[in-house]
Order: structure tokens, then C-alpha cells, then sequence
């Protein structure tokens, strides 16, 4: 029986205007009352992940910046930071290589900016991912351990246009697609799949006792991570690839209709 779910939220439960499915309320009701723990796995800070789930910040567990931080009725779990000079000398490569590119450090105390790209396209988007965020003159002042450097793509071709300026990090880090605008790095002993594992070994939870939600290539190692992996109608082909199983699109409810597929077939 499952007793662990967990979704990726943009692409995956929001629809694309960022809210949450009709009858999201009911059926985590129902996965209460069946003893089933529900989760967010996704790449956004902890902080902007409850501004979601207000009701729900103690209950849910939340593995939040990619799997670097995960949270549990408040308390850091799991944490995974990467080397903080390292971090800032890829931030600072990265906008020099291109000023158009906005660069975000995402820490422990919160995610820094840069102030003089603190503004406009940049400032809207990050108040979607980083609620909890300070602007800064020089990366290097900031001393907080470092889970992640983010770089966002207002033109949304990251693909092209961030993912070729990483290519010396590739290899000793973990550099991941997490949309059309945004990519991320990381240590490269974390993902959304680690933590995902590591949260079965915490709780004592099985593969074939998880549940999993995705759709882009952030969700690639956490589609192993569970016995049942769902891959979004709308997803990326390679998580549709790795995926067990497929539901509707994030603007038809799919995570909801995964999951009373689940309890229809009497695996919750």
C-alpha cells in the first residue's frame, strides 16, 4: 500500500496560472484519513513552497530547492548545501559570460540577488520561486551555506542559451533543466531522486510504498526513485520515458486523477 506521495508543483499540480486543482482540499482529506503522508518535490524554496499549502506546513513534507532542503513539521530533515565559493564563482562566471541572464544563490538564510538585476521580469519571477530573498552588490558578502545557484532565462530557451555556459561544471556538479527558463546546479550528489530515497530510508517506506509526480528534467531521477512514477501528459519525453505510468495534463488535474487511480485500484 502507498504511504508516501509526492509531486512536483509547476507543470505538475499547478495548472498554468499557478493554482491549485478543484477538490485538492477533499482528496488530501482522503489521503489523510488513509494514512497516506502528502508531499511537494520541487525546485522552489521552502518558504515560497508554503505560501502554497498554508494550512498544510505541518503537515506535508517538503523537499524543496531540487531535494537540497527538506522540511518536516518545520524542521530542516535533510540538507545538502554545495561548496559556497564555488557556487559564487559560478554566479559570478555565468552573469559575466551574460548580463542578461538573472543568477539567484538560493541558501539556508534565503536566496541573494544581485540588486542591479533585482527589477522588472526578474523581480516578478522570482517572488514565484523565491519568496524569501535579499538583493546584494557582490555575491561574495554573502556567508550562508549555499544549496543551489539558479539562472533564469526571461526568453525561455535555457536550454540554449544558459545550458552551454555550464558545460565546465557538468561534470563535478549537478546541472539540471528544471524548465524552459530556469536551470539549476547543484552538489552533484543531490537530486529530487536522493532525497526522495533518502526520506523512504528515514521513514521506512519502500519504493512500492511511493508515489511520484513529474514533468520536466529536474523529475528524471526521481521517476527511479519510486515504484509508482507518473510523468504528466504534458511532460518532457524523457520523463514520459522513465515514468511508469502517465496521466492527464497539469491543466486537467492529472496529479488528482493519478492519485484516485491509485485508491481505485486499491493501492492507498
Amino acid at each position: 500500500m502507498i504511504k508516501l506521495i509526492l509531486t512536483d508543483m509547476d507543470g505538475t499540480l499547478l495548472d498554468d496560472a499557478g493554482n491549485l486543482p478543484a477538490g485538492f482540499d477533499a482528496m488530501v482529506a482522503e489521503l489523510q484519513r488513509r494514512g497516506v503522508l502528502f508531499g511537494a518535490a520541487s525546485g522552489r524554496q521552502y518558504e515560497a513552497l508554503i505560501t502554497s499549502f498554508p494550512k498544510y506546513k505541518d503537515e506535508f513534507l517538503f523537499v524543496s530547492e531540487n531535494g537540497t532542503n527538506v522540511v518536516y513539521r518545520g524542521e530542516h530533515i535533510y540538507t545538502c548545501p554545495m561548496d559556497r565559493a564555488a557556487a559564487q564563482r559560478m554566479f559570478g562566471e555565468i552573469y559575466a559570460a551574460d548580463p542578461g541572464i538573472f543568477c539567484v544563490c538560493s541558501t539556508t538564510e534565503g536566496a541573494y540577488v544581485l540588486r542591479d538585476q533585482f527589477h522588472g521580469a526578474n523581480a516578478a519571477e522570482l517572488d514565484k520561486y523565491y519568496t524569501h530573498a535579499s538583493a546584494v552588490d557582490r555575491i561574495e558578502d554573502v556567508t550562508a551555506d549555499c544549496l543551489k545557484v539558479a539562472f533564469f532565462d526571461a526568453t525561455g530557451h535555457s536550454a540554449d542559451r544558459i545550458l552551454p555556459l555550464t558545460k565546465a561544471y557538468q561534470e563535478p556538479y549537478q546541472v539540471v533543466l528544471s524548465s524552459d527558463y530556469w536551470l539549476d546546479i547543484m552538489d552533484k550528489h543531490i537530486s529530487k531522486g536522493v532525497a526522495v530515497r533518502a526520506m523512504e530510508e528515514r521513514f521506512g517506506f519502500a519504493p512500492d510504498e511511493v508515489a511520484v509526480f513529474g514533468d520536466y528534467l529536474n523529475d528524471l531521477q526521481m521517476m527511479s526513485a519510486a515504484t509508482y512514477s507518473f510523468a504528466m501528459a504534458n511532460a518532457h519525453p524523457d520523463i514520459k520515458a522513465a515514468a511508469r505510468y502517465e496521466t492527464t495534463s497539469n491543466e486537467d488535474a492529472g496529479v488528482l486523477k493519478g492519485i484516485q487511480r491509485l485508491i481505485d485500484e486499491g493501492l492507498c
